[in-house]
């Protein structure tokens, strides 16, 4: 099989659907740094089943899906696709079936990784046995990582067999090898159970025992309990019998005296009937007493309301009046007061217009004051401007000339700094260049020493590595071998011992036939099926069993065709005669034909276990094999297994002794290998160390020839790099000292800003004096008019007063005449309720006797009552 394409789509940084192409001979993937080389790499692994986050450079799993950047979401799954070719057909047999084959692995969050093949799902562990019968496979060390070159060069002998057996091909032989162990271990374990199994079905059968006799004695008791149960029942029902006799006498004797008690209950009945006749009209002459009584109480009630209100509209009455005095007084005292402030009003009013007088001319003369300040100002400012635009021309023009000449001189010193310093590095460089040479001419003598040293350590390490690679291969022969062999014989062992312990679990008494027969080979079947479980009976004289008898010199002959079965049982005469009418037959097709001639007392067997008999029963082989039978096959297969048991322990100790031997010769190739193998890296080493060396050397000379050669170049531009910058720096010296002095400028701008000052503050004084002549004037029209709307206000205010104290007036006649009709009502209501007292006494007493009537109307119903009841108590 080989790769054609690896398809990959949110894996790692492969966010989009990304495809491989991977073409005959070598495919290189070029780039630089985290471009993703070594994802297509790691992508390759995981596809063939890499289970460790660690080997994915993560910390779980899932950190292989695509975790999303600032310009691109996250992706919830991960999918990797890998093309095989199997045209050579060289897949296992359950995949090589098509042409191609496809691996998909995909991960989703939270779901974990499923795998398909050919678009079918299958099991991570087949996806890995796929790729290990291919000689490759995640752990593979075909896939080298980085490091994995300096680890396989100071690996151990393990790790270093594993890559040459998966260089070899069968590094999947091992994993099937493991894999068969595994169903060997379970099928032993599996095993074990069974046996574990039958001991307790056996234990359970003894139970099951004692529940049977448990369940005989619990049926003997039932049918004493029963028979016990039948006394009983006949002796209560011979006391039943007295009773009803006795019962008989005693209800004619109660059937008199209930004839009397119905006489009297009849009477009783009459004189509580009278009783509850005369008990409604009792009652309806208590409910109207109540009634009278109600209502009189409820007309008390609203008198005593009646009087509440009087007494509240009277204490309110009073109150309105004294409030209405008030008022009337309030209003006379407020109108005194109007005329007072309507005097004050009209005086202040006049102050303020003479104040007026004038206004608006003083208001001008100010505001033409102020502008011609304003004009002034904006002149001076002006001036001001120009000469601070011409200070700062001359001032930059000075700060450039002071700086062009400082970087110039600047400029200068560091050349003349560098150009020292370039001819320092070119003596250093030229000491450098002559120090190499004389150290890679030594190298070189040396090189030619190690390389003779290491051509024979080399050849020495072949010739180990040979020795050991046959021995390994011995040594892995033989541990097949070995493994195959102990597996046989460890197999064969369990049979051995299953079938053990069955025979002697199916064993019966002792004594048994079955126990002492001995049947040629492939006959047993056909005992079995002839004689039944009577083979588990023994031979004995008394009891249950076998007796031995001679065979009558007149039986019947056996049919033409059937063999005695007797001629192929020996060692149980006591069968005799029972095998003597027992023929053979080759198979069930004969004894079918020869059934019809079969005698009584006969019957026909058949090697498989058919049974025919004279009767006309026919048993086919395995419808009713018997436990004497299955005993017999156990037996003989007993027999058989246990010598190939013992076969196979032979075979397992001379192969455990070969691999032993094997195992030594390998252990002393490898100890010899080592021994050359550190040799040769010791070699290699010194060889490696000598080429850095020389590399090392070559390396410093031409850096010294490059760095000499850089600083002669570098001196000479810093040279002329100083006299160029002397030039400029002397024209930039001459240009400054040509510039105008700055203090006149500086002085004709103190004494502009000194003016702008004056200037500014005397318009702002005369800008002031006419904001405060407006705030006056606007001061004095806005109280004129508070004093005519508050004058309008109290001239009204005057004009309603007379209608005002007239209203008063008129509210305190009527609330007069109130309170005389309010001081009117108590003595009405005093008269209503002298009148109401005299009703409630008089339905007091009426409810008093109607109550007491019916008291002792109730009384005489409940006598009445009760003498009936007795009364039918003792007729019943």
């Amino acid at each position: 099989m080989q790769f054609d394409r690896l398809r990959l789509s949110g894996f790692k940084s492969f966010v989009d659907p990304t495809e491989l192409v991977i073409r005959d001979g070598l495919t290189g993937v070029v780039g630089p740094n985290g471009c993703g080389k070594s994802n297509l790499l790691e992508a390759l692994r995981w596809v063939m089943g890499e289970s460790r986050p660690t080997a994915m450079r993560g910390e779980g799993m899932e950190d292989v899906i695509f975790a999303g950047t600032t310009r691109r979401p996250a992706r919830a799954s991960a999918e990797v696709t890998l093309a095989l070719d199997n045209r050579a057909r060289r897949a296992p047999v359950g995949f090589n079936d098509t042409d191609a084959l496809e691996v998909t692995r995909r991960i989703t969050r939270d779901a974990g990784s499923a795998y398909r093949l050919n678009g079918r799902e299958v099991r991570a562990r087949d996806v890995q046995m796929l790729f290990a019968d291919a000689s490759t496979g995640a752990q593979s060390p075909a896939l080298v990582r980085q490091g994995q070159i300096s680890e396989l060069i100071n690996a151990r002998p393990k790790a270093r067999r594993r890559v040459l057996e998966d260089a070899a091909g069968i590094g999947g032989l091992y994993q099937r090898r493991h894999e068969a162990e595994l169903r060997l271990n379970g099928a032993e374990q599996n095993l074990s159970r069974v046996d574990d199994r039958l001991e307790q079905l056996a234990a359970q059968a003894a139970a099951l025992a004692r529940q049977a006799r448990t369940a005989a004695r619990y049926r003997e008791i039932g049918a004493a309990l029963r028979q016990a149960e039948g006394a009983l029942v006949w002796r209560r029902w011979s006391e039943a019998k007295a009773a009803l006799t006795t019962a008989l006498a005693a209800l004619a004797e109660a059937r008199a005296a209930a004839a009397q008690a119905e006489a009297a209950a009849r009477a009783a009945t009459g004189a509580r009937t009278y009783a509850e006749a005369a008990l409604p009209a009792l009652r309806e002459e208590e409910s109207i007493a109540a009634a009278v009584r109600t209502r009189a109480a409820a007309e008390a009630e609203a008198l005593d309301e009646a009087e509440a209100r009087a007494r509240d509209a009277l204490a309110t009455l009073a109150a309105r009046l004294a409030q209405l005095d008030r008022d009337i007084a309030r209003e006379a005292a407020l109108n005194n007061d109007a005329g007072e402030v309507l005097a004050r009003l009209t005086g202040e009013r006049a102050e303020l217009e003479q104040a007026h007088l004038g206004h608006d001319d003083r208001l001008a003369a100010a505001q033409a004051a102020a502008e011609d300040a304003a004009t002034a100002l904006r002149g001076i400012e002006a001036q001001l401007s120009e000469r601070t635009d011409e200070s700062a021309r001359l001032a930059a023009r000075h700060h450039s000339a002071e700086r062009l000449v400082a970087d110039l001189r600047a400029m200068r010193d560091r050349a003349v700094r560098a150009r020292a310093n370039a001819e320092a590095a070119v003596t250093g460089a030229e000491a450098a260049g002559r120090q190499a040479e004389a150290t890679l001419s030594q190298t070189q003598a040396a090189q030619d020493a190690l390389r003779a040293a290491a051509a024979a350590a080399e050849a020495r390490l072949a010739g180990a590595e040979t020795a050991r690679a046959a021995a390994s291969d011995a040594e892995t022969t033989a541990r097949a071998t070995r493994a195959t062999a102990e597996g046989e014989a460890a197999a064969l062992e369990a049979e051995r011992a299953a079938l053990s312990r069955l025979v002697s679990r199916g064993r019966a008494e002792t004594g048994a036939l079955l126990d002492v027969l001995a049947v040629a080979p492939g006959f047993k079947v056909a005992l079995g099926a002839a004689l039944g479980d009577d083979l588990r009976l023994p031979v004995a004289d008394s009891g249950p069993g076998w007796r031995t008898l001679a065979v009558p010199e007149d039986d019947p002959p056996l049919p033409e065709g059937a063999s005695p079965l007797a001629a192929e049982v020996q060692g149980a005469p006591a069968l005799s005669r029972r095998l003597a009418q027992t023929g053979l037959a080759g198979d069930a097709a004969s004894a079918a034909r020869m059934q019809p001639r079969l005698r009584p007392g006969q019957r026909l067997v058949t090697p498989a276990g058919d049974l025919f008999r004279w009767d006309g029963l026919v048993l086919p082989s395995g419808e009713a094999t018997s436990a004497a039978a299955l005993h017999l096959q156990q037996v003989n297969r007993l027999k058989d297994t246990a010598a190939q048991a013992q076969a196979a322990r032979t075979g397992a100790a001379a192969a455990i002794a070969a691999h032993e031997a094997a195992r030594a010769a390998l252990k002393d190739a490898a100890a010899a290998e080592t021994s050359a193998r550190e040799v040769s890296r010791a070699a290699e080493r010194a060889l490696s160390d000598g080429a850095r060396t020389a590399t090392r050397a070559e390396a410093d000379l031409s850096l010294a020839q490059g760095r000499a050669e850089a600083a002669r170049t570098q001196h000479a531009r810093h040279a002329a790099d100083a006299t160029d910058a002397a030039g400029r720096l002397a024209e930039a010296e001459a240009a400054l000292a040509a510039l105008p002095d700055r203090s006149a400028a500086v002085a004709a701008v103190d004494q502009a800003k000194a003016a702008v000052e004056a200037a500014r503050a005397a318009t702002l004084s005369r800008r002031g004096a006419v904001d405060e002549l407006r705030r006056d004037g606007a001061a004095r029209v806005k109280r004129l008019e508070a004093i005519g709307k508050e004058a309008a206000g109290w001239r009204e205010r005057l004009e309603q007063a007379g209608s005002r104290a007239a209203e008063l007036q008129a509210r305190r006649d009527g609330t007069a005449r109130d309170l005389a009709e309010a001081e009117a009502q108590p003595p009405i209501l005093a008269r209503r309720r002298e009148a109401l007292s005299q009703r409630v006494a008089e339905g007091e007493i009426r409810l008093s006797r109607a109550r007491a009537a019916v008291t002792a109307a109730d009384a005489a119903l409940l006598a009445a009552t009760s003498t009936e009841r007795e009364a039918e108590r003792a007729a019943s």
